[in-house]
């Protein structure tokens, strides 16, 4: 019997003491507490949250849908918040102890805020759709990643102010780090330079044909801080670094308004006179003539030289359309009346030859 008392008053002394000085009853109120709140943080993902969903979605507005899309993290946080403050404050702490949760508490509330900040980002970003006239839409992204890493090391350092750690001395130590650093990725600082000169420069965006002589053709499928990404025509996909973009001509091929086509037709040389003025009139007439081309941004149909085995005509002329498969078509309806006008006026191509003549002694 004396060993069940002393049992029971042991158990009596550890309720009524609790752990840290709170009595076990008012610890398990404090955690009903805070499953309540846990329970609402589920209801507002399954219940509000999804409301909202479908409200957004039957507007044709995309800002309403990125809003609740990057409020449902924080929205789902904010009662764990709520729960552990109200849980906290129902509990009687021992003074070392209340300094441990107010702190915990603050922090809490702290990483609430700066994630609100950070996820308020994406949707302000569809506000800035203006600014595509002044800025690249790459560029606009790296300002906004740009401003999410400092949110995120701005709430890191208010956090770590909270619990007494001296931010100071931890950011000249990364001061020296990136000194360091620095020294030895100076090929990354001149790719991560080259590729904000290429955006603010608007050289070329996202789904460009781009060509670099000698280095690379094709469509820019990213730009990104160090290298960009570019699918070549077989394909294959290519990374080059920044810096080439900086340093050499980029010929921008989906920025062209009007293609050229600039041929050389080589007729042999017993073309008489007339059939040359003839052939050329007639190329000339539907050049100027017909809706494939723009006469205006001006074109050429001249007798150019005599070469060694034919006498060449130029043909120079700039297409109306700005799309290269339709481009390729406008070539093959050219060269195929350029054809046609040639063997109408009994004349003939000409092709390399070399006559050899042989002298008798």
């Amino acid at each position: 019997m004396d060993v069940f008392k002393n049992f029971i008053n042991l158990f009596l002394e550890v309720w009524n003491e609790g752990i840290l000085g709170i009595d076990i009853f008012q610890i398990l109120i404090g955690l009903g507490i805070f499953l309540i709140f846990l329970l609402f943080r589920g209801l507002i993902g399954k219940i509000i949250i999804r409301r909202l969903e479908k409200i957004a979605k039957k507007t044709s507005n995309k800002l309403d849908d990125t809003f609740v899309e990057a409020m449902k993290g924080p929205a789902q946080f904010f009662p764990i918040v709520i729960g552990f403050f109200i849980a906290s404050n129902y509990l009687e702490f021992s003074p070392g102890s209340q300094q441990f949760v107010d702190n915990l508490n603050r922090s809490l509330i702290t990483i609430l805020i700066f994630w609100l900040l950070h996820q308020f980002i994406q949707p302000v970003s569809y506000l800035l759709g203006g600014l595509e006239k002044v800025l690249t839409r790459e560029l606009i992204g790296w300002i906004l990643k740009a401003l999410k890493i400092l949110i995120i090391i701005l709430g890191a350092a208010a956090v770590l102010d909270l619990w007494g750690i001296k931010i100071g001395p931890i950011i000249a130590g990364l001061g020296l780090l990136g000194v360091a650093v620095a020294l030895g990725a100076q090929d990354l600082f001149k790719n991560l330079i080259s590729g904000i000169l290429v955006l603010v420069e608007k050289r070329f965006k996202i789904g460009d044909w781009i060509i670099v002589e000698n280095i690379i053709e094709g469509i820019v499928e990213r730009i990104g801080f160090r290298s960009t990404v570019v699918r070549k025509f077989d394909k294959s996909l290519a990374i080059i670094p920044n810096f080439q973009f900086a340093e050499n001509a980029v010929i921008n091929v989906s920025a062209t308004t009007n293609w050229i086509i600039s041929w050389i037709i080589t007729l042999q040389y017993n073309t008489t006179v007339e059939q040359l003025k003839k052939i050329r009139d007639e190329i000339e007439k539907y050049i100027t003539t017909h809706k494939d081309y723009k006469a205006g941004l001006g074109y050429a149909v001249r007798v150019d030289k005599f070469s060694d085995s034919s006498i060449d005509m130029y043909i120079r002329c700039f297409t109306v359309t700005d799309d290269w498969d339709e481009w390729l078509k406008v070539k093959e309806r050219l060269a195929i009346e350029i054809k046609q006008i040639v063997e109408k006026n009994n004349a003939s191509f000409a092709f390399p030859s070399q006559s050899i003549y042989v002298e008798k002694k």
